[in-house]
């Protein structure tokens, strides 16, 4: 984990009261030391929640990460390409400025395990946005943006 800052955008996971899992944005107010606890002030709450370090991860286009339930949202290509709407969203909700945003149509990789939905640009940077069905988790596809090529400066 990085260290963090006052000012940091920050992603929140934790579970509900409820058992599920959720995801808040927010930003640092304040760093008790190098392991924590932080403050965060999470967005449409007007005071701070008092968050360990390890449950914080500093919001970037990599960090955003949607775990969803059921195989068929990659098998099924009109699913499929509703996973970027909802990786944007996402990204939206974070925070992120996202510069352009082209879609590929689910190219699916030699493994057939990871479909390329979209290629991503987010200042100088390029990314390549993929659901992923991982073997350990039979049942889940994740969503999420990694880096493809480092700006040529």
């Amino acid at each position: 984990m990085t260290s963090l800052s006052p000012g940091d955008r920050v992603r929140y996971e934790a579970t509900g009261d409820d058992g599920f899992p959720i995801v808040r944005y927010g930003f640092v107010g304040g760093v008790a030391g190098s392991d924590g606890p932080v403050v965060v002030m999470l967005d449409g709450e007007l005071g701070g929640d008092v968050v360990n370090l390890d449950e914080l991860r500093p919001v970037a286009v990599t960090t955003i990460e949607l775990a969803l339930s059921g195989i068929d949202l990659v098998d099924n290509p009109e699913y499929r390409c509703g996973l970027l709407e909802l990786w944007c969203a996402e990204a939206d909700t974070a925070g992120l400025d996202i510069d352009a945003v082209m879609p590929v149509h689910g190219e699916c990789d030699c493994s057939g395990t990871a479909w390329v939905l979209a290629e991503l640009h987010a200042g100088e940077w390029c990314y390549a946005l993929r659901a992923v069905r991982c073997p350990d988790e039979p049942d889940v596809v994740r969503v999420r943006a990694d880096l493809l090529a480092p700006p040529s400066w």
